[in-house]
């Protein structure tokens, strides 16, 4: 697997979805990602901290360029808890927990190195539905951390490496029903 280029589908991903989910500074973006099914093998069967720091670059780099919270999904064996910075953690009064994700044991590749770069970060068990858009990378089940109402994103890409993916953002709610017109802005 060409590391650089799933470097860049990365990236080229998350650029799009930021500019479709017109997430703003601030914000919260979430990530779920299986190393093994970038790789082409079942999720949780090949970690590989090499493709996670691939990923890792790619989607850091836009969403630190613009101001966005990365919130890094851990897997199942640590409840899906996510790694995010101090700073949002306080700002949308998460509550942080006591765990340091591991690649083969619990929190899976992407979550480490998530741990590992990202500067003053904490774990928090849970960010309460309040992430604006983000990625599923691999069948890793990202909605329930993304505000209501949670809809589809179609980008140019629909693989990193061998992995499917699944792009989300939230808007708001329609109210009013048959008679209520709506701003297309926020559609």
């Amino acid at each position: 697997m060409d590391l650089a280029e799933i470097e860049q589908q990365a990236r080229q991903a998350t650029k799009e979805i930021v500019e479709a989910s017109k997430i703003k500074r601030g914000q919260i973006f979430v990530v779920g990602c299986s190393s093994s099914e970038v790789l082409g093998e079942k999720i949780g069967t090949n970690t590989s901290v090499d493709v996670a720091v691939a990923l890792y670059k790619g989607i850091s780099s836009v969403l630190d360029e613009k101001g966005i919270y990365m919130a890094a999904q851990c897997c199942e064996h640590l409840n899906r808890a996510l790694v995010i910075k101090r700073e949002a953690m306080e700002k949308y009064d998460f509550e942080q927990v006591n765990a340091i994700p591991q690649p083969n044991h619990a929190g899976g590749a992407f979550a480490t190195i998530a741990y590992r770069e990202m500067p003053d970060r904490v774990l928090v068990e849970d960010i309460k539905a309040k992430a604006e858009a983000g990625i599923d990378i691999g069948g890793t089940l990202i909605g329930m951390h993304i505000h209501p109402v949670v809809v589809p994103l179609r980008i140019s890409l629909s693989k990193i490496g061998a992995a499917n993916i699944i792009c989300a953002r939230r808007r708001p709610k329609y109210v009013g029903g048959q008679r209520a017109i709506y701003d297309e802005s926020l559609m």
